[in-house]
């Protein structure tokens, strides 16, 4: 039974800001020290619940949100989960505009915070009705009470970054401080530290960390807008100049390839412990470049924007990395370089035939497959997909509780790894799954997915 609520701000909004600082200490850092400001720590675990606090109480100080009313934001990531702390936490309702591309994870958190998401279109630009911008803005108009907080041109984001972040970096440092690497997406860290510490520190150099494919590195090395390309990373890169950004004393730039964001942050939470995004990875590698680079020690702060738990089903997931090219595969000139589902020490998702059906339901969903090979000593023995088990455990025939043994397929067509891939798209077209032998050891599974990635990394 839900306890009554108490009509008071929650104690919550307190732990904002003050965050950690860490030194690294086992990553090769050249001459300098690198030291990593913790912004998961924050109580939605990133960077942006400093600027949806201060977004949010310099619109109520301007009279432009009553109590009661609705804010509205177009987002793809933390800036919604912030603002949703935000809005629950002072009464106010809240409407995210969503593009389609977000993970499912992240809206399941929004909605559990008690926003009301709207899922647009990714494929479309601004100008587009459909854009997630400017469909945030009109409903915005359309809403009454309501206020669009626009993150990209809200002058309180930088601010918070000015008040909050760059004193309490400049105060952990002790007062000695040579470089700063930071990221853009609406630009308010890189805007707010920069103004900060042009009075206290103005020797301190602004370092910026840009994925590969966004067009701010090269605005800043040539001073013009280049043509964008696509990247992984999230929450960072953009494909023009935030109207209140001010690069004006960034002094160098580093334009970072997805898989070397992807490593460092790989790294970062092998070797030092820090679980963070893929921003920070991106972050991490251009710090750790700049680091590298230098003659005379230094002392260089940048931050874990984000905690890494958004990202287990991507760039921490071997399967997914490999998938995407950003880890070795062995390359063996036949069917085998087709099967993703392997994990880097070669075992593949499977289950024995005295698992349980609930066994093998439980690693397909964490899996995200709908097939396991059945594998009794290390012997294909059979196959089982989520057909079996609906005709097993439907209308009280059978339970979760029985043996893989009763419910599999053990009539299985299989392939020799040697054999040329339109075998494998003729088994496929039946509605199959292609199981690839060498001789008869069972190597593992061929999906449509598996195909389609193989030929994408082709390309």
């Amino acid at each position: 039974m839900t306890s009554a609520v108490v009509e008071r701000k929650p104690d919550i909004l307190n732990l904002i800001g003050n965050t950690p600082l860490v030194r690294l200490s086992r990553l090769d850092t050249g001459s300098c020290e690198l030291f990593v400001k913790l912004e998961n720590q924050n109580p939605t675990g990133s960077i942006k619940d400093r600027v949806a606090l201060a977004m949010v109480e310099a619109a109520e100080r301007d009279g432009k949100i009553r109590p009661g009313g609705t804010l509205v934001e177009a987002t793809a990531g933390n800036t919604g989960l912030a603002l949703a702390l935000v809005a629950g936490a002072k009464g106010y309702r809240l409407v995210l505009v969503i593009p389609d591309k977000m993970s499912q994870e992240k809206v399941l958190h929004l909605r559990a915070l008690g926003a009301r998401t709207v899922i647009t279109r990714s494929d479309v630009i601004k100008g587009h009705p459909e854009y997630y911008q400017d469909l945030a803005a009109r409903i915005a108009r359309e809403t009454p009470g309501a206020f669009f907080v626009n993150q990209f041109a809200n002058l309180a984001n930088p601010l918070a970054h000015e008040q909050t972040t760059g004193p309490e970096i400049w105060s952990q440092m002790g007062q000695r401080l040579d470089a700063v690497v930071v990221g853009v997406g609406s630009s308010g860290t890189l805007t707010g530290l920069s103004r900060y510490f042009a009075r206290v520190a103005p020797k301190c150099e602004m370092v910026l960390a840009d994925p590969e494919g966004s067009v701010l590195a090269g605005y800043v090395r040539e001073g013009k807008i280049g043509q964008a390309g696509s990247w992984l990373v999230e929450g960072i890169g953009e494909d023009f100049v935030p109207e209140i950004a001010d690069l004006s004393r960034v002094t160098k730039a580093y334009s970072i390839p997805d898989a070397e964001s992807f490593q460092a942050a790989r790294d970062v939470l092998r070797l030092e412990g820090i679980f963070a995004g893929s921003s920070s990875g991106t972050l991490f590698s251009a710090a750790l470049r700049y680091c590298r680079e230098q003659t005379v020690p230094k002392r260089v702060v940048t931050f874990a924007c984000d905690s890494g738990n958004k990202y287990l089903s991507k760039m921490y997931n071997d399967v997914w990395m490999a998938d995407q090219g950003f880890l070795p595969r062995t390359q063996f000139g036949d069917l085998r370089d087709l099967i993703s589902r392997r994990y880097q020490d070669g075992t593949v998702v499977a289950v024995g035939p005295t698992d349980t059906l609930l066994t093998a339901f439980n690693r397909m969903r964490i899996a995200d497959v709908s097939q396991l090979p059945v594998l009794e000593q290390d012997k294909l023995v059979g196959i089982i997909d989520e057909s079996d088990l609906l005709v097993r455990v439907q209308d009280g025939r059978g339970s979760f509780q029985d043996p893989v043994g009763v419910a599999m397929t053990n009539r299985v067509e299989t392939l020799q790894a040697a054999e040329p891939i339109r075998a494998v798209r003729e088994i496929l077209d039946e509605g199959k799954v292609a199981i690839v032998m060498v001789g008869r050891e069972f190597v593992g599974l061929i999906t449509r997915i598996d195909l389609l990635n193989f030929l994408r990394r082709k390309v």
